[in-house]
């Protein structure tokens, strides 16, 4: 039986290449971020995990935890709630995805609602 007629899966005689990672659109290759108006930004409702309370959560963002940080702090005060920076996501207290969607719009980033 030939190589190209053969069923077999595994074989240890040949090393298989390995296909390259797919680098990400979003981000070139120097690794700075891109500029807000292309990063694509999910705006979405969560409330598992917090006993019951509703949290908007923003994820998406590129860029230095200081600028992530800047940003809360602008909505926050825009909103008059308050929030926090989680593991490269913010929080916002409450459910705010349409006001949210509309600040982020208007500072020039592509928000996008998830959920219902």
């Amino acid at each position: 039986m030939s190589r190209e007629q053969s069923k077999r899966v595994y074989s240890t005689e040949q090393p298989v290449p390995r296909t390259a990672r797919k680098e990400n659109p979003a981000v070139p290759a120097s690794g700075t971020p891109a500029p807000p108006e292309r990063q694509q930004v999910t705006v979405r409702l969560e409330r598992k995990g917090r006993g019951g309370k509703t949290v908007s959560v923003i994820s998406g963002l590129q860029g230095a935890a200081s600028e992530r940080e800047a940003l809360l702090k602008q909505l926050k005060t825009r909103l008059g709630t308050g929030g926090t920076v989680r593991e490269d996501v913010l929080e916002i207290q409450g459910d705010h995805r349409d006001a949210l969607c509309r600040m982020l719009q208007g500072l020039g980033y592509r928000p996008k609602r998830s959920g219902g």
